[in-house]
C-alpha cells in the first residue's frame, strides 16, 4: 500500500509543479519575463521557443528587452510577439525589441486573479483524479485479497488525508498569487 501512497504523492506533486509554472505566466504589478514563455519563433523552418533564440530581460517593473542572438530574425521575433498578444506592442530598434507594459488597471488585475483561480481549479481536478486512481488501486488490492478490509479502510483514509494536504497547498499557492496580482 505504501507504493500507492508514494504514487499519489508523486503525481499530486506534479500537479502542484504544473500549477506553479502556469502561475508564472500571469502578470503581477511587476512584469515578468515568463509572460513570453509561450512565444514561439520560426527559426530555420522550426518553431522555437523565444528564450532559445534571444536573451530576455526585465529591465524595470514595466519593461522587457528581447535581444536576439541572430539579428536577422528580429522582424520574425517582433511578429511572433505581436501574434502572441502578451499585452504590449513590441518596439523594434534594429538590434533589440523593447516591450513597455502599461501599469495594470483594476480590471486587468481582476482578470489575472480569475485566471489564477482557474489554474488552481485545474490543479485540484488533477489531484482528485490521482486520488480516484489511488483509491481504485487500493480497492483492487482488497478485491484480490492482498489486503484486509481494515487495511482498505485505513488506505482510503490515508489517500484522502494526502489529497486534503495537496488541495490545501493549491489554495495557499493560488491565494498568494492573487495577493501578488491585486497589490499595487
Amino acid at each position: 500500500m505504501n507504493e500507492v501512497f508514494d504514487y499519489a504523492k508523486e503525481h499530486m506533486q506534479k500537479s502542484i509543479d504544473v500549477l506553479k509554472k502556469d502561475l508564472q505566466t500571469l502578470r503581477t504589478g511587476k512584469v515578468s519575463v515568463h509572460v513570453l514563455d509561450g512565444v514561439k519563433v520560426e527559426y530555420y523552418g522550426t518553431l522555437t521557443p523565444l528564450n532559445q533564440v534571444a536573451n530576455i530581460n526585465a529591465v524595470d517593473a514595466t519593461t522587457i528587452v528581447v535581444s536576439p542572438w541572430d539579428k536577422s530574425i528580429i522582424n520574425t521575433i517582433e511578429r511572433a510577439i505581436q501574434e502572441a498578444n502578451v499585452g504590449a506592442n513590441p518596439n523594434n530598434d534594429g538590434t533589440t525589441i523593447k516591450l513597455y507594459f502599461p501599469p495594470m488597471t483594476e480590471e486587468e488585475r481582476k482578470k489575472q486573479a480569475k485566471k489564477a483561480k482557474e489554474f488552481g481549479e485545474k490543479a485540484k481536478i488533477a489531484i482528485r483524479n490521482v486520488r480516484r486512481d489511488a483509491n481504485d488501486k487500493i480497492k483492487k488490492m482488497f478485491k484480490n485479497k492482498e489486503i484486509t478490509e481494515d487495511d482498505q479502510k485505513r488506505g482510503l483514509e490515508e489517500i484522502q488525508k494526502i489529497t486534503d494536504d495537496f488541495i490545501a497547498k493549491v489554495d495557499e499557492i493560488v491565494n498568494k498569487k492573487i495577493d501578488d496580482v491585486m497589490s499595487v
